[in-house]
This record gives structure tokens, sequence and C-alpha cells, in this order.
């Protein structure tokens, strides 16, 4: 994986927190890093060419009109100002080369001087066993901190663990000696569309392979992920960052100025696949009385 920086930028050296998509269901991850991005005003400083990922280019992925600025694959934004920098992903990974994919992103992570990752992602809602609806839109979560995945800046914030990590259990096992360089036949962890049991299909995500890749380098990772079904995913993506604002403490307000502002500056692909106007109508916040 190359960094290639823009002209006349640079990596900020004292933002020492990642955020970044894992591609699931939904594409949830994607849409909230982009409500973070532009509600942020991160600046752009350059993208990530890798090998594994699939080549495509839009146009100008957050102005209201384009302007024809290219929008590629993997591209690195910095917050200065919160110490972020964050990472759009906007096309898929080769098959079978998620492992390698996320062990490059490690190495660049731990390159730029990275301490802390923030994952985010979402499931699919036809998998949740434990299903509870009394709290509305819910976050779960996974973390490096504990060896169980737990972590207490999580759980004061009311978030609960997912049940499914097991660091133990055969898929995740096999994800850890992969992270770790150990020999292994990738083959041999069970592709999504090939599950024999159920207790395969989180460890065969992208967000877990992103999580064993950074917690091997020694860094901080916390996954921060949201049950959710094919649609228009707009609510829990604004659900999933406000979260990540939370444990970022990251003092972002969803006015309804800025809210308007990032319905309008969703990327080209979700303007294409939504439509721009049922967007703007389905979540418009004006008081009808004014």
């Amino acid at each position: 994986m190359e960094f290639i920086v823009e002209e006349g930028k640079q990596l900020a050296q004292d933002c020492s927190t990642l955020v970044l998509p894992a591609l699931s269901i939904g594409n949830v991850g994607q849409l909230a890093v982009d409500l973070l991005i532009s509600s942020l005003r991160a600046e752009r400083i350059g993208y990530l060419d890798d090998p594994y990922v699939l080549p495509c280019v839009g146009n100008d992925a957050y102005g209201p009109i384009p302007q024809g600025e290219l929008a590629l694959p993997l591209e690195a934004y910095d917050s200065s100002h919160n110490k972020l920098t964050l990472i759009q992903q906007r096309s898929p990974v080769l098959k079978g080369m998620m492992v390698e994919f996320a062990k490059n992103l490690a190495d660049f992570a731990v390159d730029s001087g990275k301490k802390h990752v923030l994952v985010l992602s979402s499931l699919d809602f036809g998998q949740w066993q434990r299903i509870d609806m009394s709290r509305g839109s819910q976050v779960y979560y996974i973390s490096s901190t504990n060896m169980d995945g737990t972590d207490d800046d999580c759980e004061k914030l009311g978030w609960k663990k997912l049940h499914e990590y097991d660091p133990a259990q055969r898929g995740w096992k096999c994800l850890s000696t992969l992270a770790a360089g150990d020999p292994l036949q990738e083959g041999s962890l069970p592709l999504e569309d090939e599950l024999e049991e159920d207790e395969d299909y989180y460890p065969s995500l992208p967000f877990a392979a992103l999580f064993s890749c950074f917690k091997a380098k020694g860094l901080k990772v916390t996954c921060l992920l949201c049950y959710c079904s094919e649609g228009d995913n707009i609510p829990d993506a604004f659900n999933l960052a406000g979260a990540a604002c939370k444990l970022l403490e990251l003092s972002l307000q969803y006015s309804h100025g800025v809210m308007k502002l990032v319905i309008g500056q969703f990327p080209f692909p979700g303007r294409l696949f939504m439509g721009h106007p049922q967007i703007c109508l389905s979540f418009r916040v004006d008081d009808p009385k004014t």
C-alpha cells in the first residue's frame, strides 16, 4: 500500500486517532464516515493505493454541485482541530484478500503514528439473535482494551459488547493467526457465502479482519457496529456517527443546518443509488410553521 500526498499538503503528526469504515450491509460505515468528514470539514490530504482494492472513480464526493474533483477508492482526510485522520473507502476488496488489505492498512496506521483506530461498520439484521427493540437503534462494540473485547468507556456510554465475539472461537483464532503473520491458508477461513455455522458469520466480515490486524500491531482498536437491512440507512449512519463522536468526545452538533448540509453532500454513489430529491424530502427538518 502506497500513500500519495496531495501537492502542498502533509499528514498531520498530531492526528493520533484514525477513523475508517468496514464495508458491509447497507454501507452504513461509509455513510457515517462521509457524515463525519463533511460535518468536521476535514481536508483531503491524499489517497492510498492498494493492489487489493478494486479501482473506481467518481465526481466530487462532497460538493453539492460536481466541480470535476475526482473521488478515488481510498482517500485520507485530516481534521487537525480534532486530531483525527479519516479514511474513506469507496470500493470493495478483492475476494479472499481482506486480511492482506487489513495488514496493509495496519502498517499504514503504525507508520503514520496512530495510537487508536476506530472502525465503523454494520451487521445483517437477519443474524441478530438477541433482539431488543426497547431502546431503539443500538450500538454494539468490540475493543482490544481487554482480552474478552470489553471496554469500560464503551460500557459507560451504554453500549453492549458484541456477544458473538469470542477470541477462542475458531474463526476469530484463525484471524488472529493470519494477522500475526503465522502460516495458515486464508482459504481455511469460511467465506460469507460459504458459511456452515452461524458462529462463523462475524469473523468472516471485513470489520473482523481489520480489528484483528490492527490489534496484532499493538494498536488500540475499537469497532462500533449496528444492525441494519439493505435500503435507505441514513438514520443508521447518523446513529453510528453520533456514537463515534461520543467515544472520541467530539463537540459535533447535528443542528438543522448541519443536517441539511450533510444530506446534500452525500457522495456521488449515494446520490446515484438513492436519489438526491428523495433524501431531502425524507429527512427535511425545517419547522413547518416557518
